[in-house]
């Protein structure tokens, strides 16, 4: 997941979503309180799932290791296949 998000074309795309978000909160504040509220609530659900999880993923580390490291290499061919990956996305 690292990286995938250290790809120049996700995290530009990540920061026009997040500028977009900021855009539309300042221009409707309504959106803006109901985005907090939808925002509030998805990290309240990912704190528990986490702690929930945590004792699992302490158990499938090792797997989780070997999936992680082959994920990488084939993240690496498919930059090599397409060029675009680098890229932000005002150059795609």
């Amino acid at each position: 997941v690292k990286e995938v998000a250290n790809l120049s074309l996700v995290g530009s795309a990540c920061e026009v979503v997040s500028a977009a978000d900021a855009s539309s909160k300042e221009s409707q504040p309504c959106l803006s309180s109901v985005g907090d509220a939808a925002e509030q609530g998805v990290q309240s659900v990912t704190q528990a799932m986490a702690s929930c999880v945590q004792p699992v993923l302490a158990t499938l580390e090792p797997h989780v290791a070997a999936v992680s490291e082959y994920a990488a290499k084939g993240l690496d061919k498919l930059g090599e296949k397409l060029p675009l990956l680098p890229k932000p996305v005002e150059q795609v």
